[in-house]
This record gives C-alpha cells, sequence and structure tokens, in this order.
C-alpha cells in the first residue's frame, strides 16, 4: 500500500477547492434551490467515495493503478511544496488504521469500477467530474484528517453492501 504524503494531500486538496469553485452557482442561486444547486456535486462525491475504497487495500490491477496514481501525486505534490514553498519531502500524512475490505466488499469496489468506466465514456456533462472526484478520493482517502476518518464508514457500507448482496444470492 502506498501512503500518501503532505504533498498528496495537498493536491487533493486542491482538487476539492478547484471543483467546489467551479460548483459554486452563488448564493442567491443556491438559497433559491438548494437541492438541485447541491446534487451538482453527487458525481464528484460519488467518484470521491470510490476514488477512497479503492486505496483501501484493494489488489490487483484496479489497486495498481490506485497506488500508481497516489504515487505519481505525491511526487508531484512534494515537488510543488519543495520548489514552491521550501518544503520537504515524503512526509506521510496517513492515518492509523484502514479497515480492510472483505471479499464481498471487494466484489463492490470490481462493480463500481465498471460503472464509473461506463459512465465516464458515455457521458460528456460528468466525466470531468468522476475523474476528479475518484482522484481527490485516492489522495484524501487514506489522509488524517476528517476525509480520512470518512474512509472507515465508507469500507464498512462496501463490506455491509456487499455481504448482503452476495449474501442473498446465495
Amino acid at each position: 500500500m502506498t501512503y500518501v504524503t503532505f504533498g498528496g494531500v495537498t493536491v487533493g486538496i486542491c482538487i476539492l477547492i478547484t471543483t467546489l469553485i467551479r460548483w459554486w452557482p452563488g448564493s442567491k442561486t443556491l438559497r433559491s434551490d438548494p437541492l438541485r444547486q447541491a446534487g451538482g456535486l453527487l458525481p464528484f462525491l460519488m467518484a470521491w467515495a470510490y476514488g477512497v475504497l479503492v486505496t483501501l487495500g484493494v489488489g490487483g490491477l484496479i489497486g495498481w493503478i490506485a497506488d500508481t496514481a497516489l504515487w505519481i501525486t505525491n511526487w508531484l505534490g512534494d515537488a510543488a511544496l519543495i520548489w514552491g514553498v521550501g518544503g520537504q519531502s515524503g512526509q506521510r500524512l496517513s492515518g492509523a488504521n484502514y479497515i480492510p475490505l472483505t471479499q464481498a466488499g471487494g466484489g463492490v469496489v470490481l462493480i463500481l469500477t465498471v460503472a464509473i468506466i461506463v459512465t465516464v465514456k458515455k457521458s460528456d456533462k460528468y466525466g470531468r467530474d468522476l475523474k476528479m472526484g475518484a482522484w481527490c478520493g485516492i489522495c484524501l482517502g487514506t489522509s488524517a484528517g476528517v476525509a480520512g476518518l470518512a474512509a472507515v464508514p465508507i469500507a464498512q457500507a462496501a463490506n455491509w453492501l456487499g455481504d448482503t448482496g452476495y449474501g442473498a444470492v446465495r
């Protein structure tokens, strides 16, 4: 498992801020129709949750892609911190414990992977939000902050959904 560094978390926060700025409809519009406006963030948030799941010890090709994306992001973020503001490289910023996915939870991740790929390929409107959400989730999912704390209930939900779904098929 690749651990997130300060640089990776910095990139993840930058992705989150960029998405929120692009989404922001204005306070008047948000007050007049909050549900529809907040729904505009749903593709990003769903992909963010998926990004968190793939960093929680998923193996195989999916895990390798997530680890590689995190490794590259860590390197880019660390380079930006060193050359941009004089920071230090490689300082881990990961939470202490990870909730492993069960076999059924891994099945849910595989199903979600197919759904994300098909939606990105099919949708012109939500492709960028899904890609950025997954990348942000990969960056922030194992961090020691609030975003990292969300990994526990997301993993438990995936495990429960897998156990329940596959249990009904048995």
